[in-house]
């Protein structure tokens, strides 16, 4: 199968940006769900009042937004991630690429394969996570069902008036984990998928071979990224407060803490909004950048 013509960096970077807003305006709503259910402590439910906190899955969370604290709380703090998109999924899609020139030229591969898909995808998440994290802080901090933010400026100032600037990169190490084991699985899946699938005839059907791929690798990517989201947005919620000992502050251990005292089904916490999102959101990702990056070929860009 032939590789595509390899566009500039700053062109990669705008299809990324454009596929990034695309998919969020469509996704956002189950992410506020994945958001508030992996902040959700397991434990025994002890009141009527209790119970009727407790969420029980995807509807019921989003019934219980929507009855309590109205539709428009299913968008709440969404500037903050629109504001990430455009140069989180920009930077995934353009370094992602470059990665596979510099890994292609250093194992001197004239062509892509399997196991440098992952390494790349894994290198540009790494690269994404500098990216996202202040974002990312804000969001989880305003997607909480206790949150008093008035917005994000608010959470921003409070932050570094109350924890530092440096708290900005609150969850910088887990988030690195969850974007390179994302994107791994990601691209890496993409890569295979599009090698199983027929070669496509025309622009629809290459549409559909990019849906098809994208849905598989960002459902993939969720699987195994999952455990690493869930203990990230418990040390992003977790304010940093000097002497205190935070009990989630590195991945791994934080890991082993939610496994100890809720569970290993605790690990998978928001889970199926969050592949709701990620798997048709996946898809909707590699759709859009492919059509806006063909485009710029058609430009002779």
């Amino acid at each position: 199968m032939s590789e595509p013509q390899s566009l500039p960096f700053f062109y990669q970077f705008i299809a990324g940006a454009v596929a990034g807003i695309s998919e969020i305006l469509v996704m956002y709503p189950l992410d506020v769900v994945k958001t508030r259910m992996q902040l959700q402590v397991s434990q025994a439910v002890g009141s009527a009042a209790a119970a009727q906190e407790h969420y029980t899955g995807v509807a019921d969370c989003i019934r219980k937004i929507v009855q309590k604290e109205g539709a428009s709380r299913l968008y709440k703090g969404i500037s903050s991630p629109v504001l990430m998109e455009a140069p989180k999924r920009a930077t995934k899609f353009a370094c992602n690429d470059e990665f596979q020139k510099i890994y292609k030229n250093m194992f001197g591969s004239p062509v892509m394969t399997q196991p440098l898909s992952v390494l790349s995808g894994a290198s540009a998440g790494v690269c994404e996570a500098f990216v996202v994290v202040p974002f990312e802080l804000v969001k989880i901090r305003l997607q909480d069902s206790r949150s008093n933010y008035k917005g994000p400026v608010d959470v921003v100032r409070q932050i570094i008036a109350k924890e530092g600037v440096l708290a900005m990169y609150n969850g910088l190490e887990s988030t690195m984990w969850r974007h390179a084991v994302w994107n791994a699985g990601y691209f890496g899946v993409i890569f295979q998928v599009r090698g199983m699938l027929s070669k496509p005839q025309n622009k629809t059907q290459k549409t559909v071979n990019d849906l098809i791929a994208g849905t598989i690798g960002g459902t993939f990517g969720s699987l195994l990224s999952t455990p690493f989201d869930v203990v990230k947005s418990r040390i992003q919620n977790t304010a940093v407060v000097a002497g205190v000992v935070r009990k989630y502050n590195w991945s791994w251990p934080s890991m082993f803490t939610v496994y100890r005292e809720e569970g290993f089904r605790a690990l998978y916490k928001g889970f199926v909004p969050k592949v709701l999102r990620l798997g048709p959101g996946g898809g909707i990702l590699l759709v859009v950048f492919t059509e806006v990056s063909d485009f710029f070929r058609r430009m002779n860009l």
